[in-house]
């Protein structure tokens, strides 16, 4: 008799409403089919089970992950000192998913689930192929062509002839047609409406997950031709150029399918568009986001607020443990000007440029980044925060600064003026200190509570959006070589929503930069400069200079930099009372630039799992 594992004591209270935490433990109990299938709320806890394993790369539940690229730098309790990447960085191996989701699948097409609705049994199997779908995709885009074991479900006894357990790698364009395949299927078998919630797969997240796979497989090919080291002879990883127009034309057409059905729409409810755009990842019937790992408090939440909040709204004593770049910060245009530099020194004067308030530097910016980033000016959920990293003064000449410890709350000078902020910015190691200048807006709860140790938050972590539908729509269109006025009536509805300039004409770097700022934190950044093979160039090791002061340019993605805001205190200059940044590089918070190896665009192959089937066959540079 076959058996499903699963937690009996709290499969009754689960209708998948969310993917509750404690469906990520091993289950204590081991109930047959039969017991299983003939109680809808235990199927439902089964399959949330699957739901709660699929949380890979940059997610909420591991904050330090936010590190690992040019959006945040690590703040709280010293810096951090690799430089290389490693061979298995956001790797993703899950057979053991796999063949569970396989025994699930083969129980549900048996007689032990005769007892559900058709309907209901038929939109399970659909969840459960899209989990599968998604498990694939993941592994496919960090190793390129896996085994495809399709509904099997292995089973050893003593003394078998195990070749047959023993599948070789698939090509990596098998794979992803693997994926787009079973995504078309899997969509008709998955009900249209928008869920509740969003935690749970539908028609049209089988769609964007089709979509997407299609545009990783297309970028793959076209552009994998630039690095033709980067590719094994039997094709388990490189795409034949050819394939990139088949995979780009599959890509639009599903994003044109998304788009005419209607279902989902850029979330466009806030007048004030940086408010806006916070609200648009938020989960109070959202319009725009098909499919996000959920929580609810109280029993399932999360640390991410707690550990990424703020020094003066923190719940607790926790707090920035991530902070974002000024690399970031100036990625994000101006409302009416592509050049998103931040101007902090006159070139012509060899002076600062000075300013009345901290929010004025940051003035006619992308009002994206008031939606993703805290900055100085900016409020958090209506209460002013401010960012002073010290005074600055002249003396001899030259100018001076005096600082505090931003770990000791804010500290002020005998006039009573505020000398550092307790937000900071800091350089040093000290635990909870904000190291950039900048604080994490996105996924963090305005809940002060949230950001307690003991309670934790609910935000949810959004997957799948109608703004990427578009932007694929968009990148895929530009590929195609059609009209500039259909790729740009793409992106051009993200920026119309975000309150920026349109686009009269696109190019790939404008949707790279598009991409950047829409999906910062999303789990994007890494994954967009692998496939269109990039990643070596923007993240190439260089040094970068200590100071930016004099330099008008963003290109320095390879180390990670802060912005200090300084007030001037010094009744004989001109300028006494206004403000002037430093932009510097933070070498407290990240020693060494981050270097993208050509070894790294596909994850090696344990010699382990070669030794277990030794068909397998290794990765380039293994």
């Amino acid at each position: 008799m076959k058996s499903i594992k699963i937690i009996t004591a709290l499969a009754a209270a689960l209708a998948l409403v969310a993917c509750a935490d404690f469906l990520d433990r091993e289950s204590q109990s081991i109930l047959s089919d039969e017991e299983i299938f003939s109680d809808q709320n235990m199927v439902n806890s089964v399959l949330a089970n699957y739901y709660g394993r699929v949380n890979w790369g940059q997610h909420l539940e591991a904050r330090g992950e936010y590190q690992a690229l040019d959006e945040g730098t690590r703040s709280s309790g010293g810096r951090e000192t690799w430089s290389d990447y490693s061979n298995e960085h956001w790797r993703v191996y899950d057979y053991t998913l796999i063949r569970h989701i396989n025994q699930f699948l083969q129980s549900v097409r048996s007689d032990a689930a005769a007892s559900l609705a058709p309907a209901y049994r038929k939109q399970i199997e659909g969840e459960a192929r899209f989990l599968r779908a998604w498990t694939y995709f993941n592994m496919c885009r960090c190793m390129g062509g896996m085994p495809i074991v399709g509904d099997e479900v292995f089973a050893y006894t003593g003394g078998m002839d195990i070749t047959a357990l023993r599948y070789a790698r698939s090509t990596e364009a098998a794979l992803y047609d693997y994926i787009i395949d079973e995504c078309g299927a899997i969509a008709a078998m998955l009900p249209d409406e928008r869920t509740q919630n969003a935690a749970r797969a539908n028609k049209w997240a089988a769609l964007a997950l089709k979509a997407r796979a299609a545009v990783y497989a297309a970028s793959n090919a076209r552009y994998g031709q630039t690095t033709p080291e980067v590719k094994t002879a039997g094709g388990e990883v490189g795409i034949p150029a050819a394939k990139a127009p088949e995979y780009y034309r599959t890509a639009l057409e599903t994003c044109r399918e998304i788009i005419d059905g209607g279902r989902y729409l850029l979330y466009d409810e806030n007048p004030d568009r940086g408010a806006n755009f916070y609200e648009a990842l938020a989960k109070k019937g959202n319009s725009e986001v098909i499919w996000a790992r959920d929580y609810i408090y109280p029993g399932n939440a999360h640390g991410f607020s707690n550990g990424m909040i703020s020094t003066t709204m923190r719940g607790d004593i926790d707090a920035n443990d991530i902070t974002p770049t000024l690399n970031l910060v100036e990625a994000f245009e101006r409302v009416n000007s592509r050049d998103g530099t931040l101007h902090t020194w006159d070139d012509a004067a060899n002076d600062y440029v000075y300013y009345d308030r901290p929010e004025d530097l940051f003035a006619d910016k992308d009002p994206r980044l008031y939606g993703t980033v805290v900055y100085p000016g900016s409020d958090f959920n209506g209460v002013p925060i401010t960012y002073q990293a010290g005074q600055k003064y002249r003396d001899a000449g030259e100018w001076r600064e005096r600082a505090r410890s931003a770990r000791e709350g804010d500290t002020k000078d005998e006039d009573d003026d505020l000398i550092t902020s307790e937000n900071g910015p800091d350089r040093g190691d000290d635990q909870y200190v904000n190291n950039s200048g900048f604080n994490l807006r996105k996924f963090v709860d305005y809940n002060r509570d949230a950001s307690t140790r003991g309670r934790g938050s609910d935000m949810w972590f959004v997957r799948m959006r109608y703004a990427e539908v578009l932007m694929i729509a968009a990148e895929a269109a530009l590929e195609l070589g059609r009209q500039q006025s259909e790729v740009c009536g793409y992106i051009n509805q993200i920026r119309a929503r975000a309150g920026i300039s349109a686009l009269s004409s696109t190019t790939l770097d404008d949707i790279v930069r598009e991409r950047q700022v829409e999906f910062a934190y999303e789990n994007h950044r890494w994954w967009d400069l692998r496939r269109l093979r990039r990643a070596h160039i923007v993240w190439n090791g260089n040094e970068g200079p200590a100071s930016l002061a004099a330099q008008n340019s963003n290109d320095y993605a390879s180390a990670h930099y802060a912005l200090f805001p300084y007030r001037i205190k010094d009744p004989a200059h001109p300028q006494n009372g206004k403000w002037v940044f430093d932009k510097l590089r933070s070498t407290w918070t990240c020693e060494r630039p981050h270097r993208f190896q050509l070894r790294n665009y596909y994850n090696f192959i344990n010699q382990d799992w070669i030794n277990n089937n030794p068909k397998y066959v290794k990765n380039p540079y293994q």
